[in-house]
């Protein structure tokens, strides 16, 4: 398939996002913007210089600019601005549906409250909403590398504003900070009525997934890479169609893999595992939706078919209502079917 072709089939098809964390779709030029308004110093001369900071050998390597990008985001506009950059960025390639992290320990840890957070990324995804036609769910996750009882004070905080929010997760620096860890919280804030995710297996050991399904009561694994490592894992995955949200620009740019035709999602696929991908902080991994489709579809040489069950399966694999899955699957198989492809 030419490239031209193959990129132009991707922008058409109608797309799902479920593994995005909003922090990390700050882009350089945006950053400088907010920075600038807030009088924030940053300690890079120009948005070229930040941007070839973005070469990462890990995730802790990663998580360091990461959170130092966050520092500059202090007011609800700030929130807003980010957030809107990005739905407005993926409603231009075709994305009509996200699932959206966001990390309020992040922001709270110095000293910015959480009401400021949440309101300006809600009104943001209620703006796309309207405006866009974009469906969303927002996610609040837990850092990891923070304790449990810091995750509980958080909990205790999204309580007002519990109706904005579809469900919890766990992410940020996974090498001994194992899912075993947040057992408590992850209890209580099911009891609170949030839908249960965790990262599991990226940089961590296949161990970590199984303590995500068991321990935690996750109903998807986001990465979930290191599952092939154990078959009986795989089989699970199958039998209980437990999703998995890869995201492979990020597995390049951080070294979980070494090149894209290292990736696992075709092996997943072929086994029958619910893959999708997605691309986790795009500004700092060099892709969003439709890169991330882009070059696994090249470096796998996937054909049309599994570009349509990676579609489906984000669908599948998404929180929205029965009626509204099938839907959009629809839309996605009668794409690939009725247009000329």
């Amino acid at each position: 398939m030419e490239s031209s072709e193959l990129k132009k089939i991707i922008q058409g098809i109608p797309k799902a996002e479920l593994h995005l964390h909003i922090e990390g779709s700050f882009e350089p030029e945006l950053l400088f913007d907010i920075a600038k308004r807030n009088n924030i110093f940053l300690s890079y001369d120009s948005i070229e210089s930040l941007k070839n900071a973005y070469q990462f050998n890990n995730l802790q390597e990663f998580l360091d600019i990461y959170y130092a990008g966050a520092q500059v985001l202090l007011h609800e506009q700030d929130f807003f601005d980010l957030t809107w950059a990005y739905l407005t960025r993926v409603h231009s390639q075709n994305v009509v549906h996200v699932e959206v992290f966001f990390d309020p320990q992040t922001h709270t840890d110095r000293g910015i409250e959480f009401n400021v957070v949440i309101k300006g990324i809600y009104n943001a995804l209620e703006k796309a909403k309207q405006e866009l036609n974009i469906s969303y769910k927002l996610i609040m996750s837990y850092l990891r590398h923070l304790s449990e009882e810091e995750a509980f004070k958080t909990l205790e905080s999204s309580i007002p504003f519990k109706h904005w929010i579809d469900g919890v997760g766990l992410d940020s620096s996974e090498m001994g900070n194992p899912p075993s860890k947040f057992v408590n919280v992850f209890k209580a804030s099911a009891n609170q009525g949030y839908k249960l995710v965790a990262h599991a297996g990226e940089e961590g050991p296949v161990e970590y997934i199984w303590e995500a399904l068991d321990l935690l009561k996750v109903v998807r694994i986001d990465h979930g890479n290191r599952c092939l490592d154990d078959e009986a894992l795989v089989q699970r995955l199958v039998e209980q169609q437990i999703p998995l949200t890869l995201c492979p620009l990020s597995n390049t740019a951080l070294k979980v893999i070494r090149k894209m035709e290292d990736h696992p999602v075709l092996k997943m696929l072929d086994k029958g595992i619910l893959a999708t991908i997605h691309s986790d902080d795009p500004a700092y991994f060099g892709g969003y939706m439709n890169e991330n489709y882009y070059e696994t579809a090249l470096a796998l040489n996937l054909d049309k078919s599994h570009l349509m069950q990676l579609a489906t399966n984000a669908f599948k694999a998404s929180w929205l209502s029965h009626e509204v899955k099938e839907k959009h699957i629809v839309q996605v198989k009668d794409y690939f079917n009725l247009t000329d492809i």
